[in-house]
């Protein structure tokens, strides 16, 4: 009996151990190989031009994984890597500036319009974090345009903050909030999800 027991701990073991190593290969989407001339100059250029991380090494990271895995993961919404870099960097300004996580804003993101700008749902939201047009009245500016980027990702990071604040920091609550489907944690775990298996750090 004995035996039996150990063998089938060691057995639990091993699959522990396997599906460690699945989730760590599904969620590494950085880059394996050297960057080409031209996007060494990119990534140059965004990290000069990135203010809201707290050095320089931070930025590089970040921004080479992020774009790694936006690359990986919604390749046809910001093919141009150029355009991908200055979208994140835009991406965690706002969010650090709102002071929430920007692998969660990333998460709500991929999950609400799949990265796509031009988004706009069957009841009106708009842009990247699929904004409704009566937030401008609220928050915004006589004007404003839900899908020029700045603006949507600074509404959208705002209005989360604001549902994580009402919430006490619980992210299943403000997600639910954010999406309208308070008491349906359907869109909350699948949020959760990306942001494990795809953008988590």
């Amino acid at each position: 009996m004995p035996e039996a027991v150990c063998r089938r701990c060691w057995m639990l073991h091993q699959l522990a151990g396997l599906s460690l190593l699945l989730v760590a290969a599904s969620v590494s989407a950085a880059p394996t190989h050297a960057p080409e001339p031209e996007l060494r100059l990119l990534m140059k250029q965004a990290i000069d031009s990135a203010t809201s991380f707290d050095d320089r090494y931070l930025a590089e990271i970040w921004l080479t994984d992020m774009s790694g895995r936006m690359a990986k993961y919604a390749p046809k919404a910001i093919p141009e890597t150029e355009r991908r870099l200055r979208f994140l960097r835009l991406l965690h300004a706002e969010a650090t500036k709102a002071g929430i996580s920007p692998e969660l804003v990333l998460a709500t993101i991929d999950v609400e319009s799949r990265f796509d700008r031009f988004a706009v749902s069957s009841v009106g939201a708009l842009g990247y974090m699929q904004i409704m047009p009566f937030w401008i009245e609220e928050i915004g500016q006589k004007g404003d345009n839900l899908f020029h980027t700045p603006t949507n990702l600074r509404l959208g990071c705002t209005i989360l903050k604001f549902y994580l604040a009402k919430e006490k920091g619980s992210y299943v609550k403000a997600l639910a909030r954010y999406n309208g489907s308070i008491g349906k944690p359907d869109y909350p775990y699948l949020v959760l999800d990306r942001l494990t298996r795809r953008w988590s750090r």
